[in-house]
C-alpha cells in the first residue's frame, strides 16, 4: 500500500533546489529554500536559506543568503547573513560580507572581506589569499 507523500514546509532543510552538473542557467535565481549548484549559473543567486556550490559548480554573479558552503567557483560578491565556508577547492573572486567565515587550506579568495557581528562594531579585513586560511 502506498502512503501519500507528506509536504515539507518551505523552510525545511530537506527541501533543496538542485542544479545538476551539465546544466546552465542564464539569469537570476530567487528562492525561499536551500539551493545546491553543481552546474553553471550566469546571474545572481538569492535565497532566504543556504546555498551550496559543489566542486564543479560555477556562479558568475552575486550570492545573497543566510549560510553558504562553497567548494566550486564564485565570480562575484557574496552577502552572507550567517556562516560562509570556503572548502579546499573553492575559488572566490569578489568581495565578501559575512558574519562568520571559515577558509580551509587550499581555498583561493581574492577580494575584501567585511565581517559584522551582533555583539561588536564592524571590522574590515582586506584579504588576498591563495592556499591560505589566515585572516
Amino acid at each position: 500500500m502506498l502512503k501519500k507523500r507528506e509536504r515539507l514546509p518551505f523552510d525545511s532543510p530537506d527541501r533543496v533546489n538542485r542544479l545538476v552538473e551539465g546544466t546552465k542557467v542564464s539569469g537570476d535565481i530567487h528562492s525561499e529554500s536551500n539551493i545546491r549548484i553543481d552546474g553553471t549559473v550566469d546571474g545572481n543567486v538569492t535565497t532566504t536559506a543556504k546555498i551550496v556550490i559543489g566542486e564543479n559548480g560555477i556562479v558568475t554573479g552575486n550570492l545573497k543568503c543566510v549560510d553558504a558552503d562553497i567548494e566550486g567557483k564564485l565570480l562575484g560578491d557574496a552577502t552572507i547573513n550567517g556562516v560562509l565556508i570556503l572548502r579546499e577547492k573553492a575559488t572566490v573572486d569578489g568581495d565578501i560580507h559575512t558574519q562568520r567565515i571559515h577558509i580551509e587550506e587550499g581555498a583561493t579568495f581574492n577580494g575584501a572581506c567585511q565581517m559584522t557581528s551582533i555583539h561588536s562594531e564592524k571590522s574590515t579585513h582586506s584579504v588576498t589569499s591563495e592556499a591560505n586560511n589566515e585572516l
